[in-house]
């Protein structure tokens, strides 16, 4: 599923291309990805609106509209955004007022469009812990150093902080030289701090090269993001380590693959 660095990646793409734009037609050739309001009156609600915000929260896109509605847009595992798309290659396709087509594509029909009067009010949003880029060092000390669980699964708990999934989590950890396996409680207050550094630097790097596409991410213009070739762990299984060549190991963990140099991670 796309995490922070792909959605924040879109977001910015579509703050360039969308804002002040009229929704001129909705073409919907599944309605599957509507979650709220029925088709017929997703399409009556949102045609004729102005685009006047792009918003992110975690793995959450928000367009706020001139009629106080917000799409939202949970791509989840295989969704993508495509400007300027093809309607015939959209699930939901929205003609702009600069007569190009932002398209809603998924190919396994995993994500949820959501017209609502207030996103704050999502179910899922309300659970969301704050972001890794909202938080203060001694904060992100605060919701890590007496948990028990293993820290890998803990970093990708979404009601404890948002945004990082199983990716980012596995590069994080290895850049910080912690085991994915171990619980929270048994990091020094000095890998806390490490591993939150790490954290965001990242974070940061992923957003830099526009994500990762190990998936079915692509960014806005349907290219890949670049983020793939600066990965040290994630998707290496039995590549040799970039610093100490132990070959890169692959568990499941919290039902997530998960990769980490089981020599330099401790």
């Amino acid at each position: 599923m796309p995490e922070l660095p792909e959605v924040e990646t879109i977001k910015k793409e579509l703050e360039k291309v969308v804002l002040g734009k009229k929704i001129l037609e909705v073409i919907i050739n599944n309605p599957k990805v509507i979650k709220e309001p029925k088709k017929e009156e997703f399409v009556k609600q949102i045609k004729g609106v102005i685009i006047k915000n792009v918003l992110r929260k975690a793995k959450l896109l928000i367009l706020e509209l001139s009629n106080q509605k917000s799409l939202c847009i949970h791509l989840k595992l295989t969704g993508q955004l495509i400007y300027p798309g093809n309607p015939s290659q959209a699930r939901v396709s929205f003609k702009l007022s600069d007569n190009n087509f932002l398209d809603y594509r998924d190919q396994r029909l995993l994500g949820e469009l959501r017209l609502v009067d207030n996103w704050q009010e999502l179910k899922f949003i309300k659970e969301l812990g704050p972001e890794p880029f909202d938080l203060k060092k001694e904060e992100f000390k605060e919701l890590i150093k007496n948990k028990k669980t293993k820290i890998k699964p803990l970093l990708m708990d979404q009601t404890v902080i948002s945004g990082i999934g199983n990716l980012y989590a596995c590069e994080a950890l290895f850049r910080a030289k912690i085991s994915p396996i171990r619980a929270a409680n048994t990091l020094s207050e000095e890998e806390i701090e490490t591993l939150f550094s790490e954290i965001i630097s990242t974070l940061k790097e992923a957003i830099k090269y526009k994500g990762s596409s190990v998936d079915q991410y692509v960014q806005l213009s349907g290219k890949p993001g670049e983020y793939v070739k600066y990965h040290k762990v994630y998707d290496r299984q039995g590549k040799p380590c970039f610093v100490c060549k132990t070959p890169i190991k692959r568990i499941t963990l919290g039902g997530r693959g998960t990769y980490f140099c089981p020599k330099c991670q401790k």
